[in-house]
């Protein structure tokens, strides 16, 4: 039987998922009851993937950054997810990320940001 993973998030379906079943293969035991899945059990494919590589580089946002080649904001906001599909609410967005993504965007130049960047 080709293991595969959990079928998370679920189409329509809002609910936890309660285990009822636990097999172990190897050791021939399977184990019956109501079983509730911790919060990282649920996370959706593409926000585990950002964990494990926010885990690998020790928690280093702008080395994520650079990994996957996003902006910081992009990647702040991608972890703001992250911390509320576990049950966290983030911190108060830093006014500086809105600056650097008009940065980054071209809305502003590399001057005008510097200025907004020292008030």
């Amino acid at each position: 039987m080709s293991r595969r993973p959990l079928p998370l998030p679920f189409p329509d379906v809002t609910e936890a998922p309660l285990v009822t079943e636990l097999h172990f293969p190897e050791a021939g035991v399977t184990v019956k009851g109501e079983f509730e899945l911790n919060e990282f059990a649920t996370l959706a494919p593409d926000t585990l993937d950002f964990l494990r590589l926010y885990i690998k580089v020790r928690g280093n946002l702008k080395e994520v950054e650079r990994i996957l080649g996003l902006s910081y904001p992009t990647v702040r906001s991608r972890f703001d997810n992250l911390l509320r599909s576990i049950g966290y609410e983030p911190e108060a967005a830093d006014p500086r990320d809105e600056v650097l993504s008009q940065l980054e965007r071209g809305d502003i130049t590399p001057e005008e940001a510097a200025k907004k960047l020292r008030r």
